[in-house]
Order: structure tokens, then sequence, then C-alpha cells
């Protein structure tokens, strides 16, 4: 199944309280409930004013509907080609 990231805009996004961020994950994770076992939710990178996110999912068109039923921005989708990490130079 392919893998998506996903670019969500949230200015001041590093600021979020841990409260904050539980009630995101907690909607997230109930909107996810509600679509079914297709799509996944794998880990997310909170940096100043975006927050980074991979998904499994089987097309695109799904992460988005995820975005607005949670009322999540989306602003890029992108779907994971490959994967490179330090072993990759190994040959």
């Amino acid at each position: 199944m392919p893998k998506f990231v996903i670019e969500r805009e949230i200015p001041g996004a590093g600021s979020l309280t841990s409260g904050e961020l539980t009630a995101i994950s907690q909607k997230s994770c109930a909107v996810l409930q509600g679509l079914g076992s297709q799509i996944q939710w794998v880990e997310s990178y909170v940096t100043a004013d975006k927050i980074y996110c991979l998904y499994i999912a089987p097309n695109a068109e799904m992460v988005r509907e995820h975005a607005r039923q949670g009322g999540f921005p989306a602003n890029c989708v992108a779907e994971v080609k490959r994967v490179i990490d330090p072993t990759t130079s190994e040959g």
C-alpha cells in the first residue's frame, strides 16, 4: 500500500501544548476509525509552523478526505516513491 507525506501548515504548531496535541490526535484517530482500516497514521513531526505526517493509504484522495473530515489542513500530499537512509550509500 502506498505511503504519503502530508504537509500541514499550522502557524504556531511548535507551541501547541501537550493537551492541544492530544486533542488533535484524538480527532485524527476518530476520523481514521470512521474511514476504515485502509488508511493508517504512522507518525508526525511537529516543527515551528508545520506538521509533517506519514500515512499509509490506498490513494491521496483518502488522505485528503481524512483532512476534510478532521478539519485539518493538507497543504501538500505527496506519495512516497522510495525511501533512502545512510545504508543506501553502501550500494
